[in-house]
């Protein structure tokens, strides 16, 4: 009977270290498949915000360059409006008129 306990201990100790080893290696494989998966995860992440950033830094020079050109667009316009109060400005805006009315077309003139 001792000698059944005692191999029945060892046989139970041995089972136990296996057992306890195969643990360890499933941990540890499943640990390896998790940084894995958050590698990947935090690589495409990446990716996509690379290509978010640059889609909307292009947009926004687009934004800008068509905000510069109608800045430009209202200071013309606003010199030529302002230029309608000066000495002279009626008759100055009389002949840029003239430039945009055809020949063939009769003119009226209010004064």
């Amino acid at each position: 009977m001792y000698k059944n306990n005692i191999i029945n201990k060892k046989t139970l100790e041995t089972f136990l270290n296996v057992n306890h080893t195969e643990q360890e290696q499933l941990v540890k494989s499943i640990y390896l498949i998790l940084k894995i998966c958050f590698s990947l995860l935090a690589i495409v992440s990446l990716v996509k915000i690379g290509y978010t950033s640059k889609f909307r830094l292009s947009r926004l020079r687009e934004i800008k360059d068509s905000y510069t050109f109608e800045k430009s667009r209202f200071g013309s316009l606003t010199r030529r409006f302002d230029d309608l109060f000066t000495f002279k400005g009626e008759q100055r805006f009389m002949k840029d008129q003239d430039q945009m009315i055809s020949r063939d077309i009769i003119r009226v003139i209010w004064r």
